[in-house]
């Protein structure tokens, strides 16, 4: 999931390590766990592979900067002349090659993994736009039937543990809740097919 999340944040633009965690975050979620132990393996994983690379980051063209009077702004101004980071190294901005873009569209395929785990279905959704129109109907369509599915065997659950234990009013309460949020989620979906079949190709 993380290597899908990566790829896809590069098709957009090319990122440095911070800026790459930072959107991981907001695509993924607070509680992804897209850290910076578990980012810069997966990137030596997909740059062993070919599919992404790296590259220093280009300096910024040199400004004049007005003369502070203290040493420690000196030595700020000459490293802003410089380009060069606090740590004296350059930044790494990374980038998708060619067989990233094949890695990136055979992850993206709907049928390449289950999407019946949110978070997988959610990732997928929002590269969705890089998918062909059918293939994103596809993917909607599948996990409309995995809901509805969920649905069926949640409702035959509860009505037979009614009948042999009887739950009380908070295990009662959570099992409607969950059912509503996935009758919800069946209306959404239903919308997006809606939309996708009626949008031009």
């Amino acid at each position: 999931m993380l290597e899908l999340a990566i790829l896809g944040l590069l098709q957009e633009q090319e990122l440095h390590g911070y800026e790459l965690k930072k959107r991981l975050g907001e695509t993924l979620g607070p509680f992804s766990g897209a850290s910076f132990g578990s980012l810069y393996p997966a990137l030596r994983r997909l740059e062993a592979a070919g599919a992404v690379k790296a590259v220093e980051a280009k300096a910024a063209p040199a400004r004049p900067v007005p003369m502070t009077g203290s040493l420690g702004g000196e030595l700020a101004a000459f490293r802003a002349r410089r380009g060069a980071s606090p740590s004296g190294r350059a930044r790494k901005v990374y980038g998708i090659t060619d067989r990233g873009q094949q890695v990136f569209e055979e992850l993206l395929a709907p049928e390449s993994s289950s999407s019946d785990d949110d978070r997988t279905f959610n990732l997928k959704l929002a590269f969705a736009r890089f998918l062909a129109p059918e293939a994103r109907v596809g993917l909607l369509e599948r996990r409309r039937a995995h809901l509805v599915e969920r649905l069926a065997q949640a409702r035959s659950t509860g009505r037979s543990s009614k009948d042999r234990i009887g739950l009380d009013r908070y295990r009662r309460s959570l099992l409607e809740h969950s059912n509503e949020t996935t009758e919800r989620d069946i209306s959404w979906l239903d919308r997006l097919i809606e939309a996708e079949k009626g949008s031009p190709s």
